[in-house]
């Protein structure tokens, strides 16, 4: 029997910016493990704005990366209020929280309208118990995803409000560099109200911590829209500098 034939191209553009792409380059993969990891995967899975990928409780069956739009990840209490543990943006796994125990200790809710690939999770876990690059780039994404719950940590642990909100727009560029979008111009998926809600901050505070930095002239803010204007001095402010902050004019001068 014929091999079936592989579209390299294809799988290069619908992949160019997910959590696994090095598996679907010829060097990090063979042509056949190739073929089964395709089989597994369900392409353009649509999302709505405000749909959920699963609940709080709900039994793992998949992990979903977003090929485009992004998604929060919530707990929920009993009196239905949301706390914002986590963002997702294209190309990073969600689902990961049922890895323990096998039941979803929060809820995925789209951000935006968004295209997921859903990927089974027994299904991948055969093919990964036979394909060493897929193993591998697993246990980097699954390194990736503590990485990040760490960062949600510092950022918590942090005093200043300003030093709050500077470290999660710092975090977020890198973030957005990893997957090779632009820096100093983004359009924040998420509403102040769920940034408030991520840095345990009150909305106001947010609100007037944005304000501040755009007086300062490290962002310019409009709507959802954040320009970044000085990226240094934001990721002095992201680790903690405590001075004053330094004339623009006196940066250009040096």
């Amino acid at each position: 029997m014929a091999a079936t034939p592989i579209d390299l191209p294809t799988l290069r553009r619908g992949c160019a910016q997910c959590s696994l792409q090095q598996l679907c380059l010829p060097a990090g993969i063979g042509r056949d493990d190739l073929q089964q990891l395709e089989e597994i995967v369900r392409r353009k899975r649509p999302v709505d704005a405000g749909e959920r990928l699963f609940r709080q409780g709900d039994p793992m069956g998949a992990v979903f990366v977003a090929r485009d739009g992004a998604f929060k990840t919530v707990l929920v209490n009993e009196d239905g209020e949301e706390q914002v543990i986590g963002f997702h943006l294209p190309g990073e796994l969600i689902g990961l929280d049922a890895l323990g125990s096998g039941l979803h200790r929060c809820e995925a809710v789209a951000l935006t309208t968004a295209n997921v690939c859903e990927v089974p999770f027994d299904e991948l876990s055969d093919v990964a118990a036979h394909v060493p690059a897929l193993q591998r780039q697993l246990m980097r994404v699954i390194g990736q995803s503590v990485g990040r719950d760490q960062d949600h940590l510092e950022i918590l642990a942090r005093r200043q409000a300003n030093e709050r909100i500077a470290l999660f727009l710092h975090g977020l560029i890198e973030r957005l560099r990893a997957i090779g979008e632009p820096t100093d111009r983004m359009r924040l998926p998420m509403s102040r109200e769920d940034i408030a809600r991520f840095l345990g901050l009150a909305l106001e505070t947010v609100s007037r911590g944005f304000t501040r930095l755009q007086d300062d002239g490290v962002i310019a803010v409009q709507g959802r829209k954040v320009d970044i204007l000085d990226a240094a001095e934001l990721e002095r402010l992201a680790h903690g500098g405590d001075g004053a902050p330094v004339d623009p004019r006196m940066r250009q001068r040096a």
